[in-house]
C-alpha cells in the first residue's frame, strides 16, 4: 500500500518562500497513471487543491496560485516537492500530499476538492506563516 510523508518547516516568514517535500513509499511516483498532489486546508476552511505532477512528470496548478506554485519531483529518492513563494498569513494551513488515479481539474478559481477524491494521503503538516 502507498504511503506518503510530508517533511518541511513549520513556521516561515512573510514574503518566504515556503518548501515541502513528500517522501513516498510502497510504490513508484513514475508508476503509470499515478498523479502526486498537494493539498492544503486553512484554519476552518475546506481543502483546497494546490497543484500536481504526474507520472510522465507533467505538472498542473490552481489558478489561484499558479504564479507562487513550482512542483517537481525526484525520482530517485521517490519524492516530490513544492514551493510556494511570496508566503503570507493567509498561507497558514495544513498541507498534505496525496495520491490520485486520474489528474485534477478545476471548475473555478479556486480548486475545492473531497478527501475522498484521493486514494492515499499524508497525514499534513502544519505550516504556520508568521513573522
Amino acid at each position: 500500500q502507498v504511503q506518503l510523508q510530508e517533511s518541511g518547516p513549520g513556521l516561515v516568514k512573510p514574503s518566504q518562500t515556503l518548501s515541502l517535500t513528500c517522501t513516498v513509499s510502497g510504490g513508484s511516483i513514475t508508476s503509470v497513471f499515478a498523479y502526486w498532489n498537494w493539498i492544503r486546508q486553512p484554519p476552518g476552511k475546506g481543502l483546497e487543491w494546490i497543484g500536481s505532477i504526474g507520472y510522465a512528470g507533467s505538472t498542473s496548478h490552481s489558478p489561484s496560485l499558479k504564479s507562487r506554485t513550482s512542483i517537481s519531483r525526484d525520482p530517485t529518492k521517490n519524492q516530490f516537492t513544492l514551493q510556494l513563494t511570496s508566503v503570507t498569513p493567509e498561507d497558514t494551513a495544513v498541507y498534505y500530499c496525496a495520491r490520485s488515479t486520474r489528474r485534477t481539474t478545476c471548475s473555478g478559481y479556486v480548486c475545492d476538492v473531497l478527501r475522498s477524491d484521493f486514494g492515499s494521503w499524508g497525514q499534513g503538516t502544519q505550516v504556520t506563516v508568521s513573522s
